[in-house]
């Protein structure tokens, strides 16, 4: 990546943080009915990420951070059961603690919060664990990375503490990953009866196996092999990650040009009634061969499977450059656009045995498409095309290029709620 294409990366960055440099200056922008302040995923707690991250690196103030985490939390924070990652007491948690040296400031909250999350992870815990006991399958929201105990196990690595709490999670995610009976059926432990949305569908009779990173079991895999790299492991780990890995392989499709894994498997796929899709779908982060394969080069790091991290390497190469399935997005946000195929790219170069960093320049080109970077960023902060937010808004594409710019890790981790690092 050249300097040309870093200062535009920071340019657009810059602009973007500007127009959101407070809650009223949002507001002045348009800010839409119902946009709730305490998610990160999509409110006031995403933007404050953003400005945390900047003034880390001496390119904004602290107090642009905390007038954001004044405006999420101004209402106060839900710590209910359906509280997780990306809304309520874990997604406030996980941006006050990514403000490292501000944290005195903020001591007392998350400490409070701790206690709120602590609380509410045991009783998901027991709840999942009595439906294991019952046989029943689970819904995506009990063990995904999104609302689920994968994304509190991202929280908690991401804090680095209450690691007897991360442990439970894990355990509970090895026996996630079990096979189940249904009626003499094996199925993978993942296995739900529902449909991608977490609702019965009609279209889903007999429910789906999901591979995706944000709502699949591509998720847990990520958060098994990076624990497992830092050195908390429980019983069972390495078992768990292998039969993830296995269940991933029977999958894979490999048209000669780069693996690629479906989005999810029907009840009729696995019984061979109904053909798997021809062709790729979309790589993106949260559903797509992106995060799939990411969470296979971690695993691969992880147990030291060298074959697996090549096939990882290629699947994320053909991610990045093949034109089908990059044709096929259409926005340039995180969760399913091309800064947050930029952000894997950069965090997958740093492990890769082959060459990744080449990739980063077209990436970038394809977020900032327009030669005018002040342009791009009032194109992210304008309906219909944009929003505010983390996970599919103008502040998640901002840190994307904020870090490509700077071609150094987060100072505040915040990708770690990807489970890409």
């Amino acid at each position: 990546m050249t300097s040309l294409d870093r200062d535009v990366a920071r340019t657009v960055a810059d602009a973007v943080a500007e127009a959101l440099a407070s809650p009223c200056g949002a507001r002045a922008l348009g800010l839409r009915q119902g946009w709730w302040p305490q998610s990160l995923a999509v409110g006031a707690a995403g933007v404050a990420l953003l400005h945390i991250e900047r003034a880390h690196a001496g390119l904004g103030s602290w107090q642009r951070a905390h007038e954001w985490l004044d405006c999420a939390a101004h209402d106060g924070v839900h710590t209910g059961a359906d509280a997780h990652l990306h809304y309520g007491a874990p997604a406030l948690a996980f941006v006050l603690h990514a403000a490292i040296g501000e944290q005195s400031r903020y001591a007392r909250a998350l400490e409070t919060l701790d206690h709120h999350i602590a609380i509410a992870t045991r009783r998901r815990l027991d709840a999942a664990h009595a439906r294991m006991d019952g046989g029943a399958p689970p819904a995506l929201a009990e063990f995904d990375a999104i609302r689920g105990l994968t994304g509190i196990g991202a929280y908690l690595r991401h804090r680095n503490a209450n690691a007897p709490l991360l442990a439970e999670i894990l355990a509970y995610l090895v026996r996630l990953t079990e096979p189940i009976d249904d009626h003499g059926e094996p199925l993978p432990g993942w296995w739900t009866n529902l449909g991608p949305s977490g609702r019965p569908s009609r279209n889903f009779p007999g429910g789906h196996a999901n591979t995706g990173m944000a709502h699949g079991i591509a998720g847990p895999l990520a958060l098994l092999a990076l624990t497992l790299k830092d050195g908390l492991t429980v019983d069972g780990h390495i078992e768990a990650i292998e039969r993830i890995c296995t269940w991933l392989d029977r999958w894979r499709q490999d048209d000669g040009n780069a693996p690629w894994w479906p989005y999810w498997i029907t009840h009729a796929q696995l019984c061979g009634d109904q053909p798997l899709p021809a062709k790729p779908s979309r790589p993106s982060w949260c559903y797509g061969t992106a995060g799939v394969a990411r969470a296979q080069q971690l695993a691969a790091r992880a147990i030291n499977d060298d074959a697996r991290r090549e096939m990882a390497e290629r699947a994320l190469a053909g991610a990045f450059t093949d034109s089908e399935q990059r044709a096929a997005i259409i926005d340039s946000s995180l969760c399913h656009g091309h800064a947050g195929l930029l952000q894997i790219a950069s965090r997958c170069a740093a492990d890769a045995r082959t060459l990744m960093v080449r990739h980063m320049t077209p990436l970038l080109h394809a977020v900032v498409r327009d030669p005018d970077p002040e342009r791009v960023a009032a194109e992210l902060l304008q309906p219909p095309h944009g929003c505010f937010g983390f996970l599919e808004g103008a502040a998640g594409v901002a840190l994307a290029l904020h870090s490509a710019a700077s071609g150094s890790p987060p100072a505040s981790g915040w990708d770690s709620c990807l489970l890409i690092a």
